[in-house]
């Protein structure tokens, strides 16, 4: 997982509320079990409508969205922060978001931010036209035009993204202290250690 601290850039003006997973994947794209690739299946169903945000010049390769109350919610499929990720998300804006998904989009490098509607409804205007900029080591996101919203991360959540430390990269940072624990109990219990041949 890929450290994330600073992300800067536009962002998809979406808005939308009560997005669940199948409008971000829909169910067809699961038949992969990579994650490469998933972005062009990302809000197919939306970018079918002329003049979607996704499929917009103006937007293209934006690393925040900002979306409506309730985003990711139905099923847990992960193939939602992988797709999200393969299109370049790296922070998604909304009021609220579905647990498993919130879960799930940490677990895979992407920020979720949590801010009410009326600062949603600011960034939106200010997505229009210029850069939004989010500072996780101090939980803001900020604006040009001075707008300054704070947000509350999970302190656990926040070490392991500015870390870029997935659940393998942590265990790895235990290394020396397993490799204690096990010289520790091999003398402790010999006859459980490997037959060496």
């Amino acid at each position: 997982m890929d450290k994330l601290n600073i992300v800067e850039g536009r962002a998809y003006p979406f808005g939308m509320k009560n997005v669940d997973t199948d409008i971000v994947i829909p169910a067809h794209w699961l038949k992969t079990i990579s994650r490469a690739g998933l972005g062009r299946g990302a809000f197919e169903v939306l970018r079918k409508e002329p003049g979607n945000v996704f499929d917009d010049p103006e937007y293209a390769g934006s690393p925040i969205l900002i979306a409506g109350d309730n985003f990711g919610c139905g099923s847990s499929r992960e193939h939602a922060a992988w797709a999200l990720a393969d299109l370049g998300i790296k922070v998604v804006i909304a009021p609220s978001f579905s647990d498993i998904f919130s879960g799930n989009a940490f677990k895979n490098g992407i920020l979720t931010v949590v801010l009410p509607q009326e600062a949603i409804d600011r960034l939106m205007e200010v997505a229009r036209t210029d850069p939004i900029h989010v500072d996780l080591e101090h939980q803001t996101v900020t604006t040009r035009f001075q707008d300054r919203f704070q947000f509350e991360i999970d302190p656990f959540r926040k070490h392991c993204l500015l870390g870029g430390l997935d659940e393998i990269g942590l265990t790895l940072g235990q290394a020396d202290a397993i490799g204690a624990f096990e010289a520790k109990d091999a003398g402790a219990r010999p006859w459980l250690a490997p037959a060496v041949a």
